[in-house]
This record gives C-alpha cells, sequence and structure tokens, in this order.
C-alpha cells in the first residue's frame, strides 16, 4: 500500500484497482477466492499468499488459467526449483537458498566445526536448516543434531537441555512468538555465555527485534534485509514506513515494497498492456531493480530473485536493537555456487534431506 500510495495509485499511466481477499491460511479457501477474482473481478494478476500449503495448492488454478501471479513473501524452495510455474514469480526468497551463504561463513569464517540445529517442524523450517547443512558441510563442518519443534510448542526447555555439549554453536530457525519463546528460555538455560548462537534471518527479523531483549545481543543471521542496510533508498524506505506505520519495516515490508515495484516496472516495460498476459509475465520475469531498499535484484530464469545475502549481528545501538550488517554477499543465486541442473537432482530439502550423518 505504500508503494502504490507514492505512485498515486497509478501503474504505467493507469488507474490502479487493488481488491483484498482473506485466505484464511486454508487451501480450499484460498482456491474459492482466486477464482472470484479471477473469474468474476477480471483481475489481470494475483498476488499475495504466504504459507507454503496454500502457496502450493494455488499453482494449478494459477497455470489453469494463465494468470500472471507473483508471492512476496512465500519461500517454498520447489516453487522455483523443480516445479517452476509458468505463470509465477517470487519476489521474496528462496528459503533453503538464502542460506547458503550462511553455511559457508559459519564454517570458514567463525570457524565452527560442529553445530546443532533447533528448529521448527515444518517445509520453512527444514529448507532453512537443509541450506544452511549442505553448505556447512560441503566447507568441513558437521551438523551433530538436529531438534524439530512441533509448532504448538509451549516450552522450548526439554529441547535446549537436549543439545550436545560438543557442539561449538547452536543454530536456530524460528519466527514470531517461538523466538520470543526459545529468547527467554535460551536465557534462563544458562547456555547463552557458553554457546554461541546463530539463526535464520527471521529469528531476529524486525517483526519480533522490538520485543528481544539482551539475552539476543551478539545473535549472529543471514538474510536478504535489515532495517539497519545503510543505502539512500533503504534510509528513505524506512523513514516514510516509519512515518506511517509507526513501526521497523521487517523483511515481510520490504519484500511487498519491492513486489508492488517489480509489478509497476513490469506495467511500464509493456506500456500498460497489462492485459497481454504472456507479454506481461514475461516483463515480470524480465524487471531489474538496482536501487530496491534491500539492494539489486534481478528474477533468475526460474523465477526467484538474485539479490545480495546480508550476514547480520544483534546490536543496541542508540538504546536499540539492531541488524547490523557485518558481511554482504553480492548477488546470490538460490543455486549458490552450485550448476543448477546438477542441484536439481538432489531431493528438495526436507526432514530427512540431507541426512545428519553426524548426529
Amino acid at each position: 500500500e505504500l508503494y502504490w500510495e507514492e505512485s498515486g495509485w497509478q501503474l504505467a499511466g493507469r488507474k490502479l484497482e487493488v481488491i483484498l481477499e482473506d485466505n484464511e491460511g486454508v487451501p480450499a479457501t484460498t482456491l474459492a477466492k482466486a477464482r472470484k477474482l479471477v473469474e468474476s473481478d477480471r483481475v489481470n494478476m494475483l498476488a499475495g499468499v504466504i504459507l507454503s500449503n496454500v502457496a502450493y495448492a494455488l499453482v494449478p488454478y494459477i497455470e489453469s488459467q494463465g494468470i500472471p501471479t507473483i508471492y512476496p513473501i512465500n519461500s517454498a524452495d520447489d516453487l522455483t526449483q523443480r516445479k517452476r510455474p509458468k505463470w509465477l514469480i517470487r519476489t521474496g526468497f528462496s528459503a533453503g537458498g538464502n542460506m547458503h551463504p550462511f553455511g559457508e561463513y559459519a564454517a570458514k569464517v567463525l570457524g565452527y566445526k560442529k553445530i546443532a540445529i533447533v528448529s521448527l517442524d515444518y517445509a520453512f523450517g527444514w529448507e532453512i536448516a537443509g541450506g544452511f547443512q549442505k553448505t556447512f558441510e560441503d566447507n568441513g563442518g558437521q551438523i551433530i543434531q538436529k531438534l524439530w519443534v512441533p509448532l504448538n510448542v509451549q516450552d522450548y526447555a526439554p529441547y535446549i537441555g537436549q543439545i550436545r555439549k560438543e557442539a561449538d554453536a547452536v543454530f536456530v530457525l524460528a519466527l514470531g512468538r517461538w523466538t520470543l519463546l526459545f529468547a527467554q528460555q535460551w536465557a534462563a538455560s544458562g547456555l547463552k555465555d557458553k554457546v554461541p548462537l546463530i539463526a535464520g534471518g527471521t529469528y531476529s527479523d524486525e517483526h519480533v527485534l522490538p520485543q528481544l531483549g539482551d539475552e539476543s545481543i551478539g545473535v549472529i543471521s543471514a538474510h536478504h534485509y535489515s532495517a539497519a542496510l545503510d543505502t539512500p533508498a533503504n534510509r528513505r524506505f524506512r523513514a516514510a514506513f516509519e512515518k506511517k506505520y509507526n513501526r521497523l519495516p521487517s523483511f515481510y515490508s520490504e519484500n511487498c515494497y519491492t513486489g508492488a515495484r517489480v509489478v509497476a516496472e513490469a506495467a511500464k516495460a509493456v506500456g500498460g498492456r497489462v492485459e497481454d498476459r504472456a507479454a506481461f509475465m514475461a516483463a515480470l520475469r524480465a524487471v531489474e531493480i538496482n536501487d530496491a531498499p534491500r539492494g539489486p535484484v534481478k528474477m533468475d530464469p526460474y523465477g526467484n530473485p538474485t539479490q545480495n545475502i546480508y550476514i547480520r549481528k544483534v546490536e543496541r545501538v542508540g538504546g536499540k536493537l539492531q541488524n547490523t550488517v557485518i558481511y554482504t554477499y553480492p548477488a546470490v543465486s538460490q543455486f549458490w555456487k552450485y550448476n543448477p541442473e546438477e542441484f536439481l537432482k538432489q531431493p528438495v530439502y526436507s526432514r530427512e534431506f540431507p541426512p545428519c550423518r553426524y548426529c
């Protein structure tokens, strides 16, 4: 909405109309709402979706209708890997792909040899853990434990209590309420000052960061955005976002803001003729943005952004916690340094893959 307001609710000189529907996180509801939007409201494109079960369930309908679609948030790896829909791109990230640089960083720069993983037990958690494990082990490290935590967890203490003593570090994947619960119990466990904590990017993302305390200072994570990123584009975006919503922008905010801009750039490229679905979809796939708040964004041939991945460290600056960027991996592909064809011969990251050979 912020991007549309800044654009005067115009796309390539045409008035923009946005129709919002709530999919309730239910695949059947999503399909019913999509039918209404496409067949009754006659929209020119679809955008949205957060949960992977919904994201995958919608693909057959998108493909059968040939309706240009963007997912600004959903990060299910296979959407831009083995499955590769013709009528869909995403403008956020691939879960496993975002972690590939971090596995290498943990092994080569942080020098960790043995890591225990504590992750939420669902597809996003499996893919984040899998991407990290693959490159960490390819660079000589060992994942010595994987503790899968159910989504209805109320108490992390039993999981923290199982962490093996020989772990050089603990890698955690959490977000929202799970981050708050974990952080509180990590602080109480006595491990905080003994074992370094590193994390998937959502753990300390700005949607939860202001609610964390000193127990989270020093946590190192990797993500494609930080509100503390010190560039002209991000300073401007952050100021506009904070003024309007009175809170920090998170990666959710930036993904959607940049997603809106991708749509605008594609509409411009086809001279506003968004009714020509094939041309509009081709334009969406060809968008390159050099000055997004997160940094340069370019769509790869599979429909996923190639973009910077930032190694961030939680610090207190001016009395507030922030994800200070301590290292940047530029123009990272979801396939990292691997040959895409070879990479795609392996299964999608899951609870079982990669196998835990050192557990």
